[in-house]
């Protein structure tokens, strides 16, 4: 399996093959709207922006998962993440990424891509996960790692 297997809700409640986005370099964010890396949506927006025409799509998945952090509606979400950061890139309804109820993509990104000491949960909001054009999980990288830092990754898998 790889993440071109898998499907998702959107922001706006329809269903999405993540096949749709197979060729394409994915950035598949946890996030939540009142976190202290909130302000990563804009550096997000950013990565979406400068490379989004070569081939990258960031996906954001918004989690409540983590403090609480992210307790509005997908419609508050949405009006949210335009209003203050601009996002134009893909959103997709509110999931869990750990325990029994994690949806299905986060269970296989994080079994590829296990964290600090092989641990597989994920620990806060806005960790990242890349993912090559072929569908499978290249790096995970921890909440605090900004967008810009990723870009040089990025660069690699939309040369290849």
């Amino acid at each position: 399996m790889n993440v071109f297997d898998f499907s998702a809700t959107t922001l706006d409640g329809k269903p999405m093959d993540l096949n749709a986005y197979r060729g394409k370099v994915l950035l598949v964010v946890n996030t939540a709207s009142a976190c202290g890396f909130t302000p990563q949506y804009k550096g997000l927006e950013e990565l979406h922006r400068q490379y989004g025409e070569r081939g990258l799509v960031v996906m954001g998945f918004p989690c409540n998962q983590f403090g609480k952090q992210e307790p509005g509606t997908e419609a508050e979400i949405g009006a949210f993440c335009e209003k203050n950061y601009g996002v134009s890139f893909p959103m997709f309804a509110k999931v869990d990424v750990n325990g029994d109820g994690a949806h299905p993509l986060f269970k296989h990104l994080k079994g590829e891509k296990p964290g600090v000491l092989g641990l597989e949960s994920i620990k806060w909001n806005f960790t990242k996960f890349l993912v090559g054009r072929d569908g499978e999980v290249v790096k995970r990288y921890a909440p605090q790692t900004a967008p810009g830092e990723i870009a040089g990754d990025i660069e690699k898998l939309l040369a290849q």
